[in-house]
């Protein structure tokens, strides 16, 4: 549940999610979480009408503060990126700072009515905003994306796009979901867009809400059934076969993607048993 106009005291004690451009605000110590009284933020305190209820970990509110591109340098705090949460916090602290990112990028981007352009309001009983002039509402937006792991054999195939380069990462293929598509389309559609091959056998795993910016992944995973490898050029730069006993720099096992390989990898060696 997502709460508005909440009530906080001096000494209310709660886990503070206190967002600064795209960096989460955690203390300068190997403890993530920012656990404290509101009384010790006092560089926050102007941000007290705007504070949201996120969700609750460990016994403890956890309460969003966005300061937007505020500049700031709060004693003892660090700034961290979310995507590097994924290799530091356990899986339930992460989707708790995904959905603090969400709603803040959300009431960022919907200052104004896309209908009209008059500025909208915060309701109250509900996560939405709502222009003063047309009564246009709107809510979090979530979009929809499949991911999946397709196997071949003793191998998984894994490819690598731009923004992976960077960090000499592979991972499994993914994309977002189309207007009028079934999900099972899209992967099919994916697949076959990015590398040109056709898959069979295709199974649902699970989801993973992903905020980078607002995906709600879901997972699958499949056999490879016909065509040879050939990248789009575009969206994946290089993919191939990888034997999963070689397998080259991927994503963390607190990532759906991680999940998915992991998975694929222990179906491949029971059944080579």
């Amino acid at each position: 549940m997502i709460e508005q106009n909440i009530t906080v005291t001096h000494d209310t004690r709660a886990i503070w999610l206190i967002l600064n451009e795209d960096q989460l605000l955690s203390p300068n110590s190997p403890e993530l979480l920012l656990n404290c009284q509101w009384q010790e933020l006092k560089f926050a305190h102007a941000y007290k009408e705007q504070i949201v209820k996120i969700g609750e970990y460990q016994g403890l509110s956890c309460f969003l503060i966005d300061m937007g591109k505020e500049n700031i340098d709060p004693q003892d705090l660090i700034q961290t990126n979310l995507r590097a949460l994924l290799n530091e916090c356990s899986d339930q602290f992460f989707g708790i700072a995904a959905r603090a990112w969400q709603v803040a990028l959300f009431m960022r981007t919907h200052r104004f009515c896309g209908q009209c352009g008059c500025s909208m309001q915060q309701i109250d009983w509900e996560m939405a905003v709502q222009c003063s002039r047309c009564q246009h509402r709107c809510y979090p937006r979530i979009s929809p994306c499949i991911i999946v792991a397709i196997r071949h054999q003793g191998s998984i195939l894994l490819a690598q796009g731009k923004s992976q380069q960077a960090r000499d990462m592979h991972s499994i293929l993914a994309g977002f979901v189309e207007s009028g598509e079934t999900l099972e389309q899209a992967v099919h559609r994916e697949v076959m867009e990015e590398v040109g091959v056709k898959i069979k056998n295709l199974r649902y795993i699970s989801s993973q809400p992903w905020p980078f910016p607002h995906a709600l992944m879901m997972g699958y995973l499949a056999d490879y059934d016909s065509g040879d490898i050939k990248v789009d050029g575009k969206e994946i730069l290089r993919a191939d076969w990888f034997d999963i006993n070689q397998l080259p720099n991927i994503p963390p096992k607190l990532s759906i993607a991680g999940q998915l390989i992991e998975k694929t990898i222990i179906e491949i060696q029971h059944e080579s048993t």
